[in-house]
């Protein structure tokens, strides 16, 4: 099993490779600045998983005493399955090109 970080370090080192060659063919559009890179982005996202997981268990909770409309607490359930399922597809294709990666010939 390839570990997560591994292949996102992996993707990172292709990216910057294909980058500089494809830099010295033709002019690249502007770079975004470099806080917001690749790695940057994933941990964002994964954050923003983690706290649609923890508004549905609250709102859950919330139901549960009388707080909160089956409703709202439905919708809530609703997209952070939805955001759990983007986070296990992305995962899925970072591993799957890192695998492709490492079948490359070198």
């Amino acid at each position: 099993m390839v570990d997560f970080n591994t292949a996102v370090n992996a993707y990172k080192q292709a990216a910057g490779a294909v980058s500089s060659a494809v830099a010295s063919r033709k002019p690249m559009a502007p770079a975004a600045s470099e806080d917001e890179s690749f790695a940057t982005m994933v941990t964002d996202s994964l954050q923003q998983a983690v706290q649609s997981g923890r508004q549905a268990e609250e709102l859950s909770l919330k139901q549960i005493s009388g707080e909160a409309d089956l409703k709202d607490v439905v919708t809530a359930v609703a997209n952070a399955e939805h955001t759990l399922e983007t986070v296990v597809a992305v995962r899925d294709k970072v591993l799957s090109a890192y695998q492709e990666i490492l079948r490359m010939p070198i």
